[in-house]
């Protein structure tokens, strides 16, 4: 899912609802909005759920990047991710 996208999503959201989200609760925000869209579309009726956590009020930096046009929708590779995990420190029990 791309992350300007999500971010739109976010703020659309926040115009009508009043609630800033915080980027983790954004992408359910987009994918309930998505799916709204297609029932709208469909005259199909649903009910959608979706989960909302925190605010994104710690997350002004990334509103901030995507109002400067600053996003960008980079997708790891598995390299990138791999460098990433190698990093996490290794304790006792969490030897894996």
């Amino acid at each position: 899912m791309e992350r300007t996208a999500v971010f739109e999503a976010a703020e659309r959201f926040a115009r009508v609802e009043g609630i800033l989200p915080a980027p983790e609760s954004s992408h359910a925000i987009k994918v309930a909005i998505d799916e709204a869209l297609k029932c709208k579309e469909t005259g199909e009726e649903k009910t959608i759920v979706f989960g909302l956590a925190g605010t994104g009020y710690f997350d002004m930096v990334a509103y901030e990047k995507l109002h400067n046009k600053e996003m960008t929708d980079y997708i790891p590779s598995d390299e990138d991710l791999k460098k990433g995990f190698d990093g996490i420190p290794r304790f006792p029990g969490n030897m894996q």
